[in-house]
């Protein structure tokens, strides 16, 4: 109730995803940076699924000012997803599997395509309550968009827990924790719970920090 309470105040909300957004930007950024000194594959998908997560937080600030329409909400739903898969196939490259990774992809890209297929052919409307993204969604996109992301989620908790056993490492820990936080704020929205959006996504970013840094 708090936290509901705290997230329909207009300069809150604001704060907190312009917060998040500065965060994530300068935490792609240097993702970016890794991958171009190590060529790890694991590095280019995490950094990839940050800056996709920054433009998402991006187009949150802009909701927070109460800008909306039509295409940003859609282009806002489907980087939800987007965001998830990336960071999953992240962890996947700590798979040795080929065939897993190779099956995983395959995966993805027919997930994206079919809820970028429900929210082309559905009608969104407006999905923006007291400055905070918590709209009912249509039928035919929950249902696309989680299959796309509880999937995603369950490959990265799976990879979490057998690569910490494995190494033990705390940044690991950290860094996997984040990414599956992160996911999991992703899908806060989809299954209602709109509140604690924006409170996961800040808490993930700041483990991924501890972890990446």
């Amino acid at each position: 109730m708090v936290a509901a309470t705290y997230l329909t105040s207009q300069s809150a909300v604001l704060a907190t995803t312009i917060i998040v957004f500065a965060l994530s930007t300068a935490l792609a950024f240097l993702l970016t940076r890794k991958y171009a000194k190590n060529r790890s594959r694991a590095y280019l998908f995490w950094s990839l699924g940050l800056w996709v997560f920054a433009i998402g937080m991006l187009l949150e600030v802009v909701f927070a000012l109460n800008v909306y329409s039509q295409f940003l909400a859609d282009a806002y739903l489907l980087l939800v997803v987007v965001l998830v898969e990336l960071l999953a196939l992240g962890s996947m490259e700590l798979v040795k599997t080929k065939q897993l990774r190779q099956a995983f992809i395959v995966f993805v890209v027919l997930a994206t395509l079919y809820t970028a297929y429900t929210l082309i052919t559905g009608n969104v409307g407006n999905i923006i309550v007291d400055y905070v993204v918590a709209g009912q969604l249509p039928l035919p996109v929950v249902i696309s968009s989680s299959i796309a992301t509880f999937a995603a989620a369950i490959v990265l908790v799976v990879v979490a827990l057998k690569s910490f056993v494995k190494t033990k490492s705390m940044k690991l820990l950290s860094i996997v924790a984040g990414v599956i936080v992160v996911s999991i704020a992703g899908t806060l929205y989809i299954v209602q719970y709109p509140a604690f959006l924006y409170i996961a996504e800040f808490i993930g970013i700041l483990m991924l920090w501890f972890g990446f840094i």
